[in-house]
């Protein structure tokens, strides 16, 4: 059975918005984009970083985006050609939760969750294979958590407080009670934490 990670860049205040450039998400007025831009865009450019994130890619098996993270990593990664990271993702398999958009999708390797979003995840869940992997996709977040679909977080904590954005814990969410399985330190100071729910998720038997 296949798990679902949620792997996320955050400041300390919980905030998610926008970690990769100043444009990349303005909605509410925010002006801070960009607050992740070494970590997001060269994640080798730290020893702890690389390998956390090498590992993680290791064990991906498939990305599950919301559609404006799916358009932002489509409009950046299949145009760079000095890394090691835009191979694996033009060939992953990659679902995309949509409402408005159609098929065929752009990049390659991309598949649109049919009909309600969480159901389909659920049904991926049940299939053999290695995680399937959030990136960015807040809503989407919110909706998998909602339904008790997310097996792990592993948080990038960056040392830096913005005081506005969106959070990945916004206000009103449900009550989670999570565990922490792993902390890596980086040397720009970025807490790589992981965390598991302290209950078994939907589509576990454990």
């Amino acid at each position: 059975m296949s798990k679902v990670v949620v792997f996320e860049n955050l400041t300390l205040d919980g905030v998610m918005q926008a970690p990769g450039r100043p444009d990349e998400d303005p909605r509410g007025g925010f002006t801070h984009g960009g607050w992740a831009e070494v970590q997001v865009r060269t994640p080798d450019a730290d020893p702890v970083l690389a390998s956390v994130t090498a590992a993680s890619m290791a064990n991906t098996g498939a990305l599950l985006l919301g559609w404006r993270t799916y358009l932002d990593l489509y409009g950046y990664w299949p145009k760079q050609t000095d890394n090691p990271f835009t191979e694996v993702l033009n060939n992953i398999p990659k679902y995309v939760a949509s409402t408005t958009a159609q098929e065929p999708l752009p990049w390659r390797n991309s598949t649109l969750l049919e009909g309600d979003a969480t159901q389909a995840v659920a049904k991926l869940k049940q299939q053999p294979g290695k995680d399937m992997v959030v990136i960015g996709s807040g809503e989407l977040v919110q909706s998998l958590r909602r339904h008790n679909l997310v097996d792990t977080y592993v948080l990038l904590i960056h040392p830096l407080v913005l005081g506005s954005g969106r959070r990945l814990f916004p206000d009103g969410a449900p009550l989670a009670r999570l565990r922490l399985i792993d902390t890596k330190a980086t040397t720009t100071g970025v807490l790589v934490a992981t965390y598991q729910p302290t209950e078994p998720t939907a589509g576990t038997t454990s």
